[in-house]
């Protein structure tokens, strides 16, 4: 299945940003020229320029227009809870390394909140820059009875919250948790570092209306790659 129509062109800008095409402070193309260029509609000429803004590729200013940022990559934290998110929590290609229904004392990390016998959906998969530098590890554990047919989807491009609200499944809290860890030896392996660094963890735990869980995921992110922030606005009510 190929990937939708506004991600393959968010990910041709991303690449000539990242490949040093465009050199930080390069303008982007308004709302109006990518319509034009891409023969696409408002909404997803709106949506590409969102999403790069969101990766911290570039900078939108009012009025001035769309420009590359510097070279860090910043990532928005808030991202990882936003129940209206539709892209991915962190910009780049998925590689699924395996999904399967198994028990929930099975997963990694563990669920405490799940009875060890519940059958869980459990997905694990690899984040990719545009340069095939791994990014991070996924570790995504949804209960089965919660979402049975989860695995038949597209999991390459699968976002979770998007999926919850796209069938009705009554999402109401997410909450995020950061961990400093050790990588084990498979974990180094698969994110190119050595065993033993520390890197951050974190931890996504989202609630159902009723107060059951609905969905436990796990990021390891590969240090020196990424540059986190918060940003809030401050101005009035």
């Amino acid at each position: 299945m190929s990937a939708p129509l506004y991600l393959r062109i968010r990910s041709e800008w991303e690449a000539r940003i990242r490949s040093g095409e465009l050199p930080p402070g390069s303008r982007l193309p308004t709302e109006a020229e990518l319509q034009e260029q891409y023969g696409i509609g408002r909404a997803t000429a709106q949506r590409v320029l969102h999403e790069l803004a969101q990766a911290g590729l570039v900078e939108r200013h009012r009025r001035r227009g769309t420009f590359v940022a510097d070279s860090a990559r910043k990532e928005n934290l808030l991202r990882f809870v936003n129940p209206r998110l539709t892209g991915p929590e962190i910009p780049g290609r998925h590689e699924v390394r395996s999904a399967a229904v198994v028990r929930a004392a099975e997963v990694t990390p563990p669920v405490p909140v799940l009875a060890d016998d519940t059958p869980v959906n459990h997905l694990v998969r690899r984040k990719f820059d545009v340069e095939e530098t791994p990014l991070a590890l996924e570790y995504t554990t949804v209960p089965f009875a919660l979402a049975p047919h989860l695995l038949d989807e597209d999991l390459a491009h699968l976002t979770l919250l998007s999926y919850f609200r796209a069938h009705r499944v009554p999402v109401a809290t997410s909450r995020m948790y950061l961990d400093p860890v050790l990588l084990d030896e498979r974990d180094a392996g698969l994110l190119a570092c050595d065993p033993g660094v520390p890197v951050l963890r974190q931890r996504r735990l989202t609630w159902l209306a009723n107060g059951e869980l609905a969905e436990a995921a796990a990021y390891l992110l590969r240090p020196g790659l990424m540059e986190f922030y918060i940003e809030q606005s401050v101005s009035g009510d």
